[in-house]
């Protein structure tokens, strides 16, 4: 699955994810951060799963309806964590995701806002 690691999710995720066969760009990488609307645009633009824990990407989803691609938002987990409960989401939601479906991960706990096809 193509995944876009949004800055504040830990950088060892990104080899956990990749090593689990997925496409993943990280933009802590990136020279600057862009901000929250542009990080969410070139993740549609590259059909990339928007992997983050910020919960402003909801609002932008949902609040303002701005289109994406699949956001997993990943809440209260530690650092070593993160990549392990997102490898859990995409396995269990990744057809869902890919559909636009928003997913908050907590420690025992998934939410999941299916899209509504708009």
């Amino acid at each position: 699955m193509k995944l876009l690691l949004d800055s504040c999710v830990w950088g060892g995720a990104l080899t956990r994810l990749r090593a689990a066969g997925h496409d993943v760009v990280w933009s802590g990488e990136w020279p600057a951060d862009p901000g929250d609307e542009e990080i969410l645009a070139q993740a549609l633009a590259e059909g990339r799963v928007l992997v983050t824990l910020d919960k402003d990407f909801g609002e932008l989803a949902v609040v303002r309806e701005l289109p994406h691609a699949g956001i997993v938002r990943l809440v209260g987990l530690s650092a070593v964590q993160q990549a392990e409960v997102a490898l859990r989401v995409l396995q269990l939601h990744g057809p869902d995701l890919v559909e636009g479906a928003i997913v908050t991960a907590e420690a025992g706990r998934l939410r999941v806002r299916l899209s509504t096809g708009g």
